[in-house]
């Protein structure tokens, strides 16, 4: 079989930042990133970092690139569209090496920032508590972004698909799919049941079943009754710290069919996040106040678990070939993820389980 979903795809990557009002909510401010295919003038572009694109993930830290060129024009055609949603204290591009990866496969990919629970946000709130300011009730705070996340995503959707430049006409709104990380992969869900125009669904390592963090009002909040089958695929990681496997287990007996779970063996729940390395040892060593410092204290150092590059090639691989399995309908996705999954991973030196 020639069909290989690890391997970056054939179209050069481009992106551009739109920002977002939604006027229905208050003046709600988005911030949205968009990556799409970009012309062949810019092969091999996005994979050297002299023209990649760069961006602060925090002001005053060092400059990060992300694999695609800023700006880019778009190549004609008509594509699916994939939406991303950001973890707590995350940021629209915590997982560029996902949605890059999707976009050199002929996707367009567009993330959200959830404005008031982003990385900077959390990082504002830790100053303002370390300078006596009080810590805010987490359910309170919880039950803020239960309304705001998956109306943030349905906005975009609309927006993105409306205009964004070029980008909008060249959307094939037939093939939308859904994908976010913890608070975003619950997010996911949330969004799947509300919006039917979400054909397939990749919740990684979501947050709504149980944890060691306060779980209730995202539990009660998410519904199954979807109304139409969305094949959904759930990828998460074995020694999950924050949302441990058995809630995603879960969450994985509440969805309808058809539904299946890959979990990463030796991992935990930064496996999903660019920089793999780094972010799971700031957040072990740094983490934000209450029960996230608690849980903390119990994380162990990333020497001990997978390397960021096993998280890279389970979450493309496997997020690449259920949408093109269930988007583009690709025989050979299908076949793939119908297919020795175990064994293809472990001829990669990864180990992955599965999960009915």
């Amino acid at each position: 079989m020639s069909y290989d979903p690890f391997a970056r795809g054939r179209h050069p990557v481009g992106v551009r930042t739109v920002t977002l009002t939604d006027e229905t909510r208050g003046q709600r401010v988005l911030p949205v990133e968009v990556w799409y295919p970009a012309t062949a003038a810019y092969a091999g572009q996005d994979l050297v970092e002299a023209t990649q694109d760069t961006y602060e993930v925090i002001p005053g830290f060092p400059i990060v690139h992300q694999e695609a060129v800023r700006g880019a024009e778009l190549e004609r055609g008509l594509y699916p569209f994939v939406a991303f949603s950001h973890g707590f204290g995350g940021s629209r591009r915590q997982s560029t090496f996902l949605c890059t990866h999707f976009a050199s496969h002929g996707y367009v990919v567009a993330a959200v920032d959830h404005t008031g629970n982003t990385m900077a946000d959390v990082l504002q709130l830790m100053v303002s508590i370390q300078g006596g300011g009080e810590m805010p009730d987490v359910k309170e705070t919880l039950g803020r972004y239960i309304a705001l996340r998956p109306a943030d995503v349905r906005v975009m959707i609309d927006r993105v698909l409306a205009g964004a430049g070029d980008v909008g006409q060249a959307i094939d709104v037939s093939r939308i799919g859904m994908t976010g990380h913890s608070f975003g992969g619950w997010t996911t869900l949330m969004v799947t049941a509300q919006d039917r125009r979400i054909r397939a669904a990749l919740p990684l390592a979501p947050a709504g079943g149980a944890s060691p963090l306060p779980a209730g009002p995202l539990q009660e909040a998410l519904c199954f009754d979807w109304g139409r089958p969305v094949p959904t695929l759930y990828l998460v990681a074995d020694g999950d710290s924050l949302l441990p496997l058995v809630g995603m287990r879960e969450l994985l007996e509440r969805t309808p069919a058809p539904r299946r779970m890959a979990v990463l063996e030796r991992a935990d729940h930064m496996h999903f996040c660019d920089r793999v390395e780094q972010v799971h040892e700031m957040f072990r060593l740094m983490p934000p106040p209450g029960d996230f410092a608690l849980v903390a204290q119990s994380v162990v150092p990333i020497t001990e678990l997978s390397p960021g590059e096993h998280g890279y090639d389970f979450n493309r691989g496997l997020g690449l070939a259920h949408f093109d399995a269930h988007l583009k309908r690709d025989a050979e996705a299908q076949q793939f993820l119908n297919g020795d999954i175990t064994g293809a991973f472990a001829a990669r030196g990864i180990g992955v389980a599965l999960e009915e």
